[in-house]
């Protein structure tokens, strides 16, 4: 299946993980897995989550003005806590907690309303689920997880129960979940505690695509999603094909009352630009508290970005990877039709901005923004040997507080030189 158009021109997503981990600010599902809390306090938590001020259409008109085309919502974490109201089990938000209601539904129905694509997170994993820890894979991919709410001892193992959970629970909710809200982008996490074989990916790949054709489908599905989800850092080499970086703002998933170094809106932007320019998407996550309210801290810094992507649209929406690395000192994006360049300066640029190896001839330069027009000239270059000379396009005099884009309109299509020079 081809990718879904609309996926690499969104460019910004956001992330929401929100559930009971919220109530007393402690990491979601880890903090019991690894001892931080106990089992039972983790889960005391059920108690106290309310979701009494949840309003997905605040929530859906922030996203829309932060510049975003989609939200992905944690309907499901490790510990196993569904966000709807699943059949597959009794441990859920409207069974077992006081916000006593779907959130899922009012989630995807609002993200409609403002114009935005549908995202839902699922965990293969299920830490609480006594079927979940049965079977162990050929090969611990990560060793850590040798943990008893994700593998039985060696010798205990129990096939029919993995299959009882496999067709009943994991199966069953995913089902739930494209046949009830019609997911635009299924988000996937937790596939490394089993093996392809034993998860039998493909298979359940088959079975989304048959339930809903259109649907995306994110890469932690071993060998089988649509595209590459790095994390937490702007790849240096980007991989192949489409891809997708998930960051927070701060420096936690879920809110955690002492996780107060938010990233400024210039390091959002600079993260935005770095990904964009090298053909990425950024889903940027957000935690909301227990009651479904977003840190104010939050609300500034999504909507800091969103004024700059509107003063920038031209360079985000829709537009392709820009130049690699050497040609420009910053990222860049290129529009659709590869005729105009849009390079971005981080710093305020000093008397010129320089263009390497470019052979097109520029035909106006100018500020996205202010709309100044900049004179450029070319400086260099050895003709007889089809080497072009370097580009330097005068400092603009009013700059971007957090990034500065210049337009380049080209004679025709994008074409580069890349070779190693002539003497």
């Amino acid at each position: 299946m081809p990718m879904q158009p609309w996926f690499p021109e969104a460019k910004l997503g956001i992330f929401v993980h929100w559930g009971i981990y919220a109530v007393k600010g402690v990491a979601e599902s880890w903090s019991f897995f690894g001892g931080e809390i106990s089992h039972d306090a983790y889960m005391d938590q059920l108690g106290g989550f309310t979701a009494e001020r949840y309003d997905p259409d605040a929530w859906a008109r922030l996203f829309a003005a932060a510049g975003a085309k989609y939200a992905v919502l944690t309907t499901k974490h490790h510990d196993g806590v569904a966000l709807w109201d699943t059949r597959a089990t009794d441990l859920s938000v409207v069974k077992s907690t006081p916000a006593a209601r779907d959130l899922v539904g009012p989630f995807a129905e609002a993200l409609r309303t403002q114009g935005l694509r549908v995202g839902l997170y699922f965990s293969h994993n299920d830490w609480n689920h006594p079927d979940y820890p049965t079977v162990r894979p050929s090969r611990l991919q990560r060793p850590w997880v040798d943990n008893r709410y994700a593998m039985p001892a060696e010798g205990d193992e129990n096939p029919e129960a993995w299959e009882r959970f496999l067709k009943t629970v994991h199966r069953g909710q995913i089902r739930e979940l494209v046949e009830n809200y019609r997911p635009d982008l299924l988000w996937f996490d937790g596939a490394w505690e089993r093996d392809e074989q034993q998860w039998r990916m493909g298979e359940l790949r088959e079975e989304i695509l048959a339930l809903g054709p259109d649907t995306v489908l994110n890469g932690r599905m071993l060998g089988h999603g649509d595209y590459a989800t790095p994390e937490l850092g702007v790849p240096i080499t980007p991989p192949e094909g489409p891809w997708e970086l998930c960051y927070t703002i701060g420096d936690a998933w879920g809110h955690q009352p002492d996780d107060t170094r938010h990233k400024s809106v210039r390091e959002l932007v600079r993260v935005f630009a770095e990904t964009i320019g090298h053909g990425g998407n950024l889903l940027l996550n957000t935690g909301p508290r227990q009651d479904g309210t977003i840190l104010p801290e939050h609300v500034r810094r999504l909507e800091g970005l969103g004024r700059w992507i509107r003063r920038h649209a031209d360079a985000v929406y829709p537009t392709t990877a820009g130049l690699p690395y050497g040609h420009h000192y910053g990222p860049s994006t290129l529009s659709k039709d590869r005729r105009t360049l849009f390079l971005v300066c981080f710093d305020t640029p000093r008397e010129f901005v320089e263009l390497r190896g470019l052979h097109n001839k520029v035909r106006r330069a100018s500020v996205l923004g202010t709309g100044q027009e900049l004179a450029h000239r070319v400086v260099g270059g050895f003709a007889g040997h089809n080497v072009p000379g370097v580009v330097r396009v005068e400092a603009p005099a009013t700059t971007d507080p957090y990034a500065t884009v210049l337009a380049l309109e080209l004679d025709g299509e994008l074409d580069l030189y890349r070779g190693q020079g002539s003497g």
